[in-house]
């Protein structure tokens, strides 16, 4: 009887516990008719304890329509995101997380709590790789763990260290440039270079690293700083709907960068763009943006900023693309498939580039996967494409190779029959290489190629091509100090040919090359001062043109121009300096040296005068390599960045240029009969400055950018033709030509939305050009 009594008594005391329990949990009653995120959680908290945390942005397209009497929340929310990709977590603390795409996790990731016989395992430990070359540095892939950096003590020491490493893509190892690292506790944060590099001094103690990459999802890594370490950080893909593509990186970078009139954008963004012919075109992206305009209908050159379209820069992985164009000019001649991202410069031009007056270019392809072979193909109207990648050693070495090529005929036979013996065609094939020696050694090769040939209903046949090929060695010397040697060589020819007419058949010729090399530093000196510093040097060799009988029946007599050749060799150095938390300065110079080298004749004319025959005095002959003539003249780089608030900030810049090679056309865009024409005594460098001034604004959470430059440039020594000038196989070409001068002035608007339902920019230039011979006789501008 005693145990009936006893066993009762357990039961109703366990009923009363559970009963307990369920009475501790809220119900709720709710009535949605097509209510927004906010509408939801403004109502659910004022119902109970619970405190919602989320993302507006990432829920402006969720209507919540539910009617439901005294349920749990966790029920309310079931029913709410059931059949969407959205989540919730719920602390002990009340506290309600709510996401999109991925879930959050309450509980305490494995290994976040280690005792000193599961250290090694738990917790990746990175010690001084100075003194350990063969230790493996961390690759820190959980949000949730501690990492230990450097050599573990019973007590962290006061005082600072750095914290270095890659930042890679976790699926393909590829790395990612221009990724941010920040750290909000301290305010102080760095960007990763084009390879992925960052290094952070920081104080010894625990900190938070916030990072934020293009197209890549936003993540965190919780670290204790002991001493100077290493630590690498994958990142994953970020897979957003149409409505939702990110365009920046860092959604703060608008206000928070020190440079202005420069553009990054990622291959993601610009496939958004909408294309011709099905290819994507990453110069016609490039032509949307402010200050940038098309030199005409149906090319791919571009004048910026009242500039000439051999005034820009054109770089790929390094080498210059003398030109860029494919088609006539409806294709670039880059691969999409194989471009990594782009970024323009326009104003803040760092001081590592040289050579150009108005902007320059860079354009970054992918490493190749280190983890997997993949590829893609494709057809298009009038072009194919193909490329494979994938790795030659496992997490160490990687290629990609791409290649393109038309079949367009099919469309110029639909042209009227003026034009229907008309033919056109093009290929171009990129293959990189990239191989990790160890932790402070990478080496790079690129290596470019194109073709392009065609007839417009004629006898006449043009031809021309790019190549290049660059090798880079990167090297870590120590946290704060790591360098970039490379070498490499590009070339660029044309040809025009006739032979339906056997007795004048003739091939008219001419190609420019360039060997160079360049050795870039940069020493993290502190979180204040970043410090560039390095030199170049480009060996030119310019065959202007050449005319020689084509074929054994031909009667045309042969005209080849003397070669042309020059060094032009540089030395820079630059520093961005924090001064304060809102106020930051960068600042360089880079000093440039000229030398025009024979062998040559070259002819002295009377001063004063203009330079005709009857005004030649003497011709000199100059022996090979000899110094003919030395231009030597630094240029400056500054800019500068004051933080009015959070979302606002004023930025102003001022740099020189210096351009020594010189294109001579008599068309807007570049094309096969384009003479290139080095610096010599008679032909003076062209000269440019730039001021500008801007005001940059973010609003709604920083997904609405806005930006108002303004710019003023002069010109000196820009080359102009004389009316009727003859500039092909002209043997005194300087008698062709005029010197101008000339000023531009202008301003740029963009506002640009970079989340929601609708994404994408806008942007307005107002600008003027005005030129003027540098003649007395010539009156104003």
């Amino acid at each position: 009887m005693r145990k009936t009594y006893l066993l009762s008594f357990c039961f109703l005391f366990f009923l009363q516990i559970v009963s307990a329990q369920q009475s501790s949990v809220k119900l709720i009653s709710v009535n949605f008719q097509q209510a927004t995120i906010a509408q939801f959680v403004n109502d659910i908290e004022s119902k109970s304890n619970y405190h919602f945390y989320f993302d507006p942005v990432s829920f402006d397209s969720l209507k919540v329509t539910l009617q439901v009497n005294d349920k749990p929340l966790k029920s309310i929310l079931d029913a709410v995101f059931k059949n969407t990709n959205f989540h919730y977590a719920i602390t002990n603390q009340q506290q309600v997380f709510l996401t999109k795409g991925r879930q959050i996790k309450t509980d305490l990731a494995p290994g976040f709590i280690v005792t000193a016989n599961t250290q090694a395992k738990q917790i990746l430990a990175v010690a001084d790789y100075t003194n350990d070359k063969d230790k493996k540095v961390a690759d820190a892939t959980t949000e949730n763990k501690i990492y230990e950096i450097g050599i573990k003590t019973n007590s962290i020491k006061p005082g600072t260290a750095t914290l270095s490493g890659y930042i890679r893509d976790i699926k393909s190892g590829e790395a990612i440039g221009g990724a941010s690292i920040y750290v909000a506790s301290t305010k102080s944060g760095v960007s990763t270079d084009q390879f992925g590099y960052f290094t952070l001094t920081l104080s010894r103690g625990r900190h938070i690293l916030n990072i934020r990459g293009l197209g890549m999802r936003d993540t965190r890594r919780q670290i204790i700083l002991f001493t100077d370490g290493k630590l690498n950080i994958e990142m994953q893909e970020q897979i957003n709907s149409l409505k939702e593509v990110k365009i920046s990186a860092d959604k703060v970078v608008n206000v928070r960068s020190v440079e202005l009139g420069v553009t990054r954008l990622d291959i993601k963004n610009i496939k958004q763009i909408p294309t011709a012919f099905g290819e994507t075109d990453v110069l016609k992206v490039v032509l949307t943006l402010p200050g940038v305009t098309s030199v005409g209908e149906a090319t791919t050159g571009f004048n910026v900023r009242g500039g000439s379209a051999d005034e820009n820069l054109i770089l790929l992985d390094g080498a210059t693309i003398y030109n860029p164009a494919h088609f006539f000019g409806f294709f670039a001649a880059f691969n999409p498939d194989i471009v990594k991202d782009i970024e323009l410069y326009k104003s803040s031009i760092p001081e590592k580039f040289g050579g150009r007056l108005s902007s320059v270019l860079e354009i970054t392809n992918r490493e190749g996967n280190k983890k997997i072979f993949t590829g893609s193909a494709g057809i298009g109207l009038l072009t194919s494409r193909f490329n494979i990648e994938g790795p030659i050693v496992k997490d160490k070495t990687s290629f990609i190779f791409g290649a393109r090529t038309t079949y367009s005929d099919w469309l110029l036979n639909l042209l009227p029959q003026a034009y229907k013996n008309s033919s056109a065609s093009f290929n171009d094939a990129n293959l990189d290489i990239s191989h990790q020696i160890n932790d402070k050694n990478n080496i790079y090769l690129s290596s470019y190629i194109s073709n392009d040939k065609f007839r417009l209903n004629s006898d006449t046949t043009y031809a021309y091509s790019n190549k290049s090929i660059v090798l880079k060695w990167k090297h870590n010397f120590n946290t704060k100090l790591f360098s970039l040697i490379s070498a490499g060589f590009d070339k660029y020819q044309y040809s025009i040919s006739s032979t339906a007419n056997p007795v004048n058949g003739y091939s008219l010729a001419s190609n420019i090359s360039q060997s160079n090399f360049k050795a870039d530093f940069t020493y993290y000196l502190s979180n204040k001062h970043t410090i560039n510093f390095g030199l170049s040097s480009i060996l030119y060799h310019n065959n202007a043109g050449s005319f020689e009988p084509d074929g054994s029946r031909s009667l045309v007599i042969p005209q080849v121009l003397a070669q042309e050749q020059a060094l032009e060799s540089a030395l820079y150095l630059g520093d961005k300096y924090d001064v304060t938390p809102n106020l930051s300065i960068s600042a360089g110079v880079r000093f440039n040296i000229y030398n025009y080298l024979g062998p040559q004749t070259v002819d002295s004319y009377a001063p004063n005068l203009p330079k005709e025959p009857n005004n030649v005095l003497d011709s000199i002959a100059y022996q090979s390599g000899k110094i003919i003539n030395t231009y030597a003249a630094p240029d400056i780089r500054l800019s500068a960045r004051y933080l009015l608030n959070d979302d606002l900030s004023i930025k102003a810049g001022y740099n020189t240029l210096h351009q020594y090679l010189h294109l001579l056309t008599n068309s807007t865009s570049i094309s096969p009969t384009d003479v290139y024409k080095l610096s010599d005594p008679n032909i003076k460098p062209e000269y440019g400055d730039q001021a500008s001034l801007g005001i940059f604004k973010n609003a709604k959470a920083n997904t609405i950018e806005m930006s108002v430059e303004v710019y003023y440039k002069r010109l000196r020594n820009y080359l102009d033709y004389k009316s009727g000038a003859e500039l092909v196989l002209n043997q005194h070409i300087e008698q062709a030509v005029i010197s101008d001068q000339g000023k531009a002035y202008g301003a740029e608007f963009l506002l640009k939305k970079t989340a929601g339902k609708l994404n994408g920019w806008i942007s307005y230039t107002y600008s003027r050009t005005l030129l003027k011979q540098d003649d007395p006789a010539a009156g104003q501008f």
